[in-house]
């Protein structure tokens, strides 16, 4: 696998991961033009990883706003799982926040993907108790 920093051109094989991955929601904030603003405000911390072959095989989008960081969309194609690749680029998502000064990083799961959720529990995250999530659109 080679793993780097995720850039604007990975954004086609991306979204296609993310539409084929059992869990993953996407919304309006996951189009071209809202991605490519995220990578731009946060460069070098998304990460992916690329097959034998230099199909795109996973992602991490990774960002923080200046006091904690935030991981979304963690895929990794079904010929690649168990492998490592989601550790990895993991790693190298917390390595880069950590070079940035945040010292904590949080994220969230869909209610009701237990492939995630045993992963997250798996590599050492802790899952909170006591927080409810509200959202509004501006």
């Amino acid at each position: 696998m080679l793993y780097r920093a995720m850039i604007a051109d990975d954004y086609e094989a991306a979204y296609q991961l993310w539409g084929n991955t059992t869990g993953m929601n996407l919304s309006q904030a996951d189009s071209r033009e809202e991605i490519l603003r995220y990578l731009e405000r946060n460069p070098g911390m998304s990460q992916v990883c690329e097959d034998t072959d230099g199909t795109l095989a996973g992602t991490v989008m990774c960002g923080h706003d200046g006091r904690r960081g935030y991981i979304y969309h963690v895929a990794v194609s079904g010929a690649c799982r168990g492998k490592g690749a989601g550790r990895e680029m993991v790693s190298r998502s917390l390595h880069a926040l950590r070079e940035a000064g945040i010292a904590k990083c949080h994220l969230m799961v869909i209610e009701g993907n237990e492939l995630g959720r045993s992963f997250w529990s798996g590599t050492g995250w802790q899952e909170r108790d006591g927080i409810i999530l509200f959202s509004q659109n501006t």
